[in-house]
C-alpha cells in the first residue's frame, strides 16, 4: 500500500519540527519513533517523550487511502535529508515494514503498531489562556533561558519560571549562581487574570520544553496561543501544537535575589566589554573560568590568569569616579548575558566585592541579570 507520495520537503519540514524531542535510545523503543497519520491529503506527525508532545500537520500527501504507521524518526529524517531537494518520495507499507523510495533509492525500515504509540492526555477544565506574538515570547526566552540549571539536584532549577501577574508576563531562570529576569506586557490578558485580587499564575517549564520552543518559534508577529492548566501547558503556533508537563516544585523567591539598592552604577559599552571579556577568557583557568574586574576612576581592568601562570589584561575607559573595586566573576556568566542582549550599553550596579552584582539595560526595568561574585 502506497501510504504517502509527496515531495521530499513536504515531508521533511514537518518531520524536523517534531523530531527534536525524540531520544535516539529510549527504554520504550516506540518513543524513538514518529507517528505518521494520513487522512485524505492531510498528513499529521506526532512525537513524544512522555513529558513533551509535539504535533504538526501538512497537506499535499497523495497515496492509496488512509492509514497510520510509526517509524524511527531520526532514520527517516536522515534519509530524507540525504535525498535531492526536488525528489518525489513514496512511503510504502508492506508486512510491518516501511519502504522509502525516491528515484532509484530504496530503504526498508522497521515499524511498530500505531495503536501502541503513547499520547499525552490533554487537560481540560480550568484552562487559562492568552495570546502573544511568536517574536515577543521568543525574545523573552532568549533573555532568560541561558541561566537555567542543566542537571541540578534541585530539579525545579532545571527549568524556567513563567509567571502571569495581571497584565504582565514574566520569565525567570536561575542556577543558584546567577539569575535572569525579563518581563513583557500582556495587552490582551483575559479578564480572569486581570481582576483585582486574581492569583498570580506561576508555573515551571522544563528545560527541554524551553529549548524546543526556542528552536521552533519564529521571529515573526504570527500569533502564539498559550493555554495553562494546573499540571500542563499547551503552545499552539502555525501548524504546531506543543503540550508539555510542568515541573512540580517551588521556585526560589527571585524578588529577594534582585538587589533593592545599589551604591554604585557604571555605564558600559556592551560590544567593547564583550570583546574584552572574550579575549581575557582565553587565558582563564578551564575549570573555574574566573576573571578579576578592577574598577577605579575612569578605568575598568579585566584580568585573567591560569595554572600555567599565563596572564591576560584588558582595559576599558569608563565614566566612573566612585569607590575602587576589585571583584571576581565567572567569565562564562558574563559572556552569556552580553551575548544574549543586543543593546548598545549596559549598566553594572554593585554594593561591594562580596555582594551580588546587577547588570541591567539603561532606561529599561524589564530586564535584570544578577550574578554572584567568586573568590579568585
Amino acid at each position: 500500500m502506497v501510504l504517502i507520495k509527496t515531495q521530499r520537503d513536504t515531508l521533511l519540514a514537518p518531520l524536523q519540527s517534531v523530531s527534536g524531542i525524540v531520544e535516539k535510545r529510549h527504554t520504550l523503543p516506540i518513543l524513538s519513533n514518529v507517528l505518521l497519520e494520513k487522512k485524505g491529503d492531510k498528513l499529521t506527525l506526532l512525537a513524544t517523550d512522555i513529558e513533551i508532545q509535539i504535533t504538526t500537520s501538512t497537506t499535499g500527501a497523495a497515496g492509496d487511502g488512509d492509514g497510520a504507521v510509526t517509524v524511527a524518526a531520526r532514520k527517516l529524517q536522515d534519509i530524507l535529508r540525504s535525498l535531492p531537494e526536488s525528489a518525489e518520495v513514496s512511503l510504502i507499507l508492506e508486512d510491518k515494514r516501511l519502504q522509502v523510495r525516491a528515484g532509484k533509492s530504496r530503504f526498508s525500515l522497521q515499524t511498530l503498531p500505531p495503536d501502541d504509540f503513547p499520547r499525552m492526555a490533554l487537560s481540560d477544565g480550568d484552562l487559562k489562556s492568552f495570546t502573544v506574538t511568536q517574536k515577543q515570547f521568543r525574545h523573552l526566552l532568549a533573555q532568560t533561558q541561558f541561566s537555567m540549571a542543566a542537571q541540578d539536584v534541585r530539579y525545579y532549577l532545571n527549568g524556567l519560571l513563567l509567571l502571569v501577574d495581571g497584565s504582565e508576563l514574566r520569565a525567570v531562570a536561575t542556577d543558584g549562581h546567577r539569575l535572569a529576569y525579563a518581563s513583557m506586557p500582556l495587552e490582551n490578558a483575559p479578564a480572569a487574570l486581570r481582576e483585582p485580587g486574581a492569583a498570580r499564575q506561576e508555573l515551571i517549564l522544563p528545560r527541554k520544553t524551553v529549548l524546543e520552543l526556542n528552536r521552533l518559534l519564529s521571529d515573526s508577529d504570527e500569533p502564539l496561543s498559550i493555554e495553562m492548566a494546573p499540571n500542563q501547558i499547551r503552545f499552539q503556533f502555525g501548524h504546531i501544537n506543543l503540550v508539555s508537563k510542568l515541573i512540580d516544585g517551588k521556585f526560589p523567591d527571585y524578588e529577594r535575589v534582585i538587589p533593592a539598592t545599589l551604591k554604585n552604577i557604571v555605564p558600559l559599552n556592551r560590544a567593547a566589554l564583550l570583546q574584552s571579556m572574550v579575549r581575557a577568557a582565553i587565558l582563564t583557568n578551564e575549570k573555574f573560568r574566573g576573571v578579576r574586574l578592577v574598577l577605579s576612576t575612569g578605568s575598568l581592568k579585566i584580568m585573567a590568569a591560569n595554572a600555567e601562570q599565563e596572564e591576560a589584561q584588558e582595559e576599558i575607559e569608563v565614566e566612573y569616579n566612585g569607590d575602587p573595586l576589585d571583584v571576581g566573576f565567572n567569565v562564562g556568566y558574563l559572556l552569556d548575558v552580553l551575548n544574549n542582549t543586543s543593546v548598545e550599553s549596559v549598566e553594572w550596579g554593585f554594593n561591594d566585592a562580596n555582594s551580588s552584582a546587577l547588570l541591567s539595560i539603561p532606561g529599561n526595568d524589564r530586564f535584570k541579570y544578577v550574578v554572584m561574585p567568586m573568590r579568585i
